[in-house]
């Protein structure tokens, strides 16, 4: 069985790109693989699917 969570980056400038890397970085040691990723452009906000087996 799979879970997922939702990842959020807002794109100011205080939120910088190694930031978000270093959080997906903590995320994948946890056994969280990036499934999908999304812009919204209404609200600069980009968003990243993850996925792990449930039962690990």
């Amino acid at each position: 069985m799979k879970e997922y969570k939702i990842v959020r980056q807002r794109t100011k400038f205080r939120n910088t790109d190694s930031e978000f890397e270093n959080e997906l970085n903590a995320l994948a040691k946890q056994g969280w693989i990036v499934k999908s990723s999304i812009v919204m452009n209404s609200s600069s906000l980009f968003k990243v699917i993850l996925e792990r087996d449930k039962n690990r």
